[in-house]
């Protein structure tokens, strides 16, 4: 089973829309069995929240459920997942510091955008937190193209 975690600051919008769109791929291609996804936060500020109802809405209304309870991501993560996904540079920037803490390799931490077919040197998916609607929907059309490479990438690294 491969493990991925999607990490944002508060994880109750970025990283929690990043899940619910990579489940949903990895169900539609039918590789649940091999491929496994949850998402957490830089902060433990939001723990235990449901995802932003602007996010949940957005998602809903493109078909994907948001289903995740807010959490912080602990050092002890690095040893459940395979792949750490950083939805932002500071995000990353706090799980490197995390991983040096724990021995972990910095290649196990990723930037979702690095998958992004569209513009991959771009690497910072945008809060919309203080934004409107129209931000939200762009962070869910970033995470549909970046989530797919990401499948995509597993797939051909993994063999499945």
């Amino acid at each position: 089973m491969i493990t991925v975690c999607f990490v944002c600051h508060g994880n109750i919008c970025r990283s929690p829309t990043a899940e619910a769109v990579f489940a949903a791929m990895v169900e539609r291609a039918g590789l649940a069995h091999a491929i496994a996804c949850e998402s957490a936060g830089c902060s433990d500020e939001h723990a235990g929240e449901t995802p932003d109802r602007r996010s949940a809405r957005v998602a809903v209304a493109r078909g994907y459920a948001m289903r995740s309870r807010a959490r912080r991501f602990e050092r002890e993560d690095f040893a459940r997942f395979d792949c750490v996904v950083a939805m932002d540079r500071r995000n990353r920037q706090h799980l490197e510091r995390l991983a040096t803490a724990t021995g972990t390799p910095p290649d196990r931490i990723r930037m979702l955008r690095e998958f992004d077919p569209e513009d991959p040197r771009a690497l910072d998916v945008p809060d919309p937190w203080y934004g409107g609607a129209a931000g939200f929907d762009e962070v869910l059309g970033l995470c549909e193209r970046a989530c797919a490479g990401l499948l995509a990438t597993l797939r051909r690294d993994h063999g499945i």
